[in-house]
């Protein structure tokens, strides 16, 4: 009896996980997307006022745009957990780690050189915003197939900006508008697709 117990247990996770691989993801909500493209903002207007010099002041420059990402990525957990909850219903848990799975290599990827270069090459930090929005490209990539398919424009937008932060080849790239025009039209650009694909779907059904 018990095995016969775990067994369909274990059914209904496969067939819960197999569900969760073939429908859209819709736990992303536009006005938060849209959110983060201000912090983006504020954090370029911020970082312009008080860090004047950021290739020699480089930990308020990583303060200042550190600070505004977990910002970021609070908000956007916090209100993906409870649109998924009530959008995905049953398979919100799947439909959720399904998400930060897409995400998880990239970031981990873009952390782990970020604190080799500030360690062992700070001289080459410059390269960091490029290598940011290279990460986030790659996310953005991964996370297309449960996504809408239009997301891959945001994809290529993040590859374009960090090739050309990277092509500045110095301290222009720490400019704060080479991350705050990035991010900030790069969350728009989100946004607007979620809410397009959205506004389709909608129509639709009706």
């Amino acid at each position: 009896m018990t095995q016969d117990i775990n067994k369909a247990l274990g059914d209904i996770k496969s067939i819960r996980q197999q569900m969760a691989r073939s429908t859209e993801f819709r736990g992303y909500g536009p006005a938060t997307l849209a959110a983060t493209s201000v912090f983006a903002i504020i954090a370029a207007a911020a970082q312009a006022a008080l860090v004047r010099d950021p290739a020699s002041n480089l930990s308020e420059y990583l303060y200042i745009w550190v600070v505004t990402a977990a910002l970021s990525i609070a908000l956007t957990g916090a209100q993906m957990y409870f649109r998924s909850r009530r959008i995905h219903s049953v398979i919100s848990d799947e439909m959720m780690w399904m998400a930060v799975e897409q995400f998880l290599p990239s970031a981990s990827a873009g952390l782990l050189t970020t604190v080799v270069l500030l360690r062992c090459v700070p001289a080459a930090s410059w390269i960091l915003p490029g290598v940011w929005q290279l990460v986030f490209s790659l996310g953005v990539f991964s996370s297309c197939r449960f996504l809408p398919r239009p997301m891959l424009m945001a994809g290529f937008w993040y590859l374009i900006t960090a090739l050309a932060c990277i092509s500045f080849g110095d301290s222009r790239a720490l400019s704060p508008w080479a991350m705050g025009i990035p991010f900030a039209v790069g969350q728009l650009l989100v946004a607007a697709v979620l809410l397009f694909t959205s506004d389709q779907e909608n129509g639709n059904e009706s």
